[in-house]
C-alpha cells in the first residue's frame, strides 16, 4: 500500500489534497472516539452513558467509511514515491506502519460493530436515528470475545499512533532527508515548495 519507489531528484514531492483532507479528517475523528469510547466505558448504564455510545458507533462506522474511501483512492493513486537517498529500513518502516494503521482502522469499526450485535436486534441505532444493520448470528459469548478483541485493538491502535506521530517528528526535525513533508502542513526543512506527486492533480510532470 506505501509506494517504494523512490523519486530521482530531491523535489520535495507530496500527497494530494484529498488524501491530506481524509488523513487528518479520521486523525480528528480517531482521536474523538478515543476519548469517548474511554469516557463512556467508565460511566455508569444510563441516558447518558447510552448517548455517547451512540456517538461512539456513530463515529466508529464513519470512520470506517472514510478510510475504506481513503484506502480506495490510495490504490487508485499511488502516494509520491520516496527520495532516493532515504535509507530502505525507513521505507519499509513507513510501509507497515501504513499497512497497519489501515488494519486497525477497518479491524476497529468491525470488531466494535460484532460487538454491539449480540442483543439480537437486526439494526443498532446511530446519531440522528440512523439505523447500521448489525450482524446476523452474533450470538452474546461472540459479541463478548469481539469486545474483548476491540479492545486489545484499541490499546494496539494507541501505541500504533504513539510511533507514528513520534516518527513523523523524526522525519520533520531529525532526519536527513526528513520525509514529514509528504503530509502537509509540513514543510520541507531546506525552504523548497513541495509539489503534488499524487492523483490527477499531480503536478510532477510540470515540477520535472
Amino acid at each position: 500500500m506505501a509506494h517504494m519507489s523512490p523519486t530521482a531528484s530531491r523535489q520535495p514531492l507530496r500527497y494530494a489534497n484529498p488524501a491530506v483532507a481524509l488523513h487528518w479528517t479520521i486523525v480528528v475523528l480517531l482521536l474523538t472516539q478515543v476519548w469517548l469510547g474511554f469516557t463512556f466505558a467508565d460511566m455508569p448504564r444510563g441516558p447518558a452513558r447510552m448517548e455517547f455510545f451512540t456517538w461512539h458507533k456513530t463515529i466508529g462506522a464513519t470512520i470506517l467509511l472514510l478510510t475504506l474511501i481513503r484506502l480506495g483512492y490510495r490504490l487508485r493513486n499511488p502516494p509520491p514515491p520516496y527520495p532516493v537517498d532515504m535509507p530502505a529500513w525507513r521505507m519499509t518502516a513507513a510501509a507497515w506502519s501504513h499497512r497497519l494503521l489501515y488494519f486497525f482502522l477497518i479491524a476497529l469499526p468491525v470488531t466494535g460493530l460484532v460487538a454491539a450485535s449480540g442483543t439480537g436486534k437486526s439494526t443498532t441505532p446511530l446519531v440522528g436515528g440512523i439505523p447500521l444493520p448489525t450482524v446476523p448470528g452474533v450470538n452474546e459469548s461472540t459479541a463478548e470475545l469481539s469486545g474483548g478483541v476491540h479492545e486489545v485493538l484499541v490499546w494496539s491502535t494507541i501505541a500504533l499512533l504513539v510511533l507514528h506521530v513520534a516518527a513523523a517528528l523524526y522525519e520533520q526535525f531529525v532526519a536527513r532527508p526528513g520525509v514529514a513533508y509528504r503530509m502537509p502542513p509540513f514543510r520541507d526543512r531546506d525552504g523548497q515548495p513541495a509539489v503534488i506527486a499524487q492523483g490527477e492533480g499531480s503536478q510532477l510532470n510540470e515540477a520535472d
